[in-house]
């Protein structure tokens, strides 16, 4: 078996450190490019692989490039998601797509947690109040527990499921809006499914988990922000198009929300002119949810394990169909 990694970010490294590129050799000849993203760089790699390994970085895998490789039969995304590398005619020749999006899920519900807590006992702000000269200013008002409140997860795919297992650990009510997936995958969670208007009426946290789908788009608008309590907090680690983000600031300027966390916006960076830069209740991160620096070995593990797998021929932990393509969001 031949496995051509073609991989050439600066990233790649990261992922796949000495020792992983030891055990993806120990499957087959492994080919990898060592040069830039190019036609030229990348076909000589991929000439009659089995198997691909993409990552941030890799080209769009057109007809040319996969006619270098007619026997190719599996594509392992070190990434998220697929989209910028999955073209049509992949399959058309029933190659089949593996991501790492899972892996990547654990790192971004770790961080939408930490956010949960952080914000919820306003560290932030109490943290620019102690370097100020001051204590312990209205945390009687301020600071809440993660405790006896409601935590609404928008979206119920890898990192909504991640988040809810992670939450089983404190005493929360869990609610989830995702049309996508039944009342018995809830009851097998032990969350309750609910419309999005109820879940934005009800939690005290609302976190976003949705895809980048057309139906998505600006989701949290003038009309839901209306929806939410007036102090409810909200969180998004997902993707920055689900917010109408001037909608936020207006509603927030007016009085609304306790915080807002936002590891991701539309664009990314924030514009310098953002006017919700200037909200001390607005918490930006840039864009750190999902896997960095030792993180990235996350994914690199998961490839592997993804081809002992298909090697064996056992089912793929995250496979990717053209049927659900669509769900997963082109960006």
């Amino acid at each position: 078996m031949k496995i051509a990694l073609i991989a050439s970010n600066r990233k790649r490294d990261q992922i796949f450190p000495p020792h992983l590129l030891d055990q993806l050799a120990q499957h087959g000849e492994l080919a990898i490019n060592e040069g830039g993203n190019t036609p030229e760089d990348i076909l000589p790699v991929m000439k009659d692989a089995d198997v691909v390994i993409t990552c941030w970085g890799s080209p769009h895998l057109t007809k040319e490039y996969l006619d270098a490789a007619p026997n190719l039969k599996l594509i392992l995304h070190a990434a998220g998601t697929v989209a910028p590398i999955v073209d049509e005619e992949i399959w058309r020749r029933g190659i089949r797509v593996v991501c790492a999006g899972i892996a990547m899920a654990r790192g971004v519900a770790e961080v939408t947690l930490g956010l949960m807590i952080s914000a919820s006992k306003d560290f932030f702000r109490l943290n620019d109040q102690i370097h100020a000269g001051g204590w312990q200013n209205g945390v009687e008002r301020t600071v809440v527990d993660l405790y006896d409140i409601t935590i609404g997860i928008i979206g119920g795919g890898m990192i909504g499921k991640q988040v809810i297992q992670l939450l089983k650990m404190y005493e929360v009510d869990i609610v989830v809006y995702d049309p996508y997936i039944t009342e018995e995958a809830c009851q097998e969670m032990g969350v309750r499914k609910v419309e999005l208007e109820e879940l934005l009426r009800i939690s005290d946290i609302v976190s976003l988990h949705a895809s980048a789908i057309p139906e998505t788009y600006h989701m949290i608008n003038a009309q839901t922000l209306k929806l939410m309590k007036k102090d409810a907090g909200l969180i998004n680690t997902a993707r920055g198009m689900l917010i109408d983000e001037k909608a936020l600031y207006e509603h927030m300027t007016a009085g609304n929300l306790r915080f807002a966390c936002l590891d991701v916006t539309d664009p990314e960076p924030p514009l310098f002119d953002n006017p919700l830069r200037k909200l001390s209740n607005v918490i930006f991160l840039p864009h750190i949810a999902g896997v960095v620096n030792n993180g990235l070995l996350r994914l690199g593990r998961h490839v592997i394990k993804e081809l002992e797998l298909f090697e064996a021929g056992k089912p793929a932990i995250h496979e990717i169909t053209e049927d659900i393509m669509f769900r997963i969001g082109r960006n």
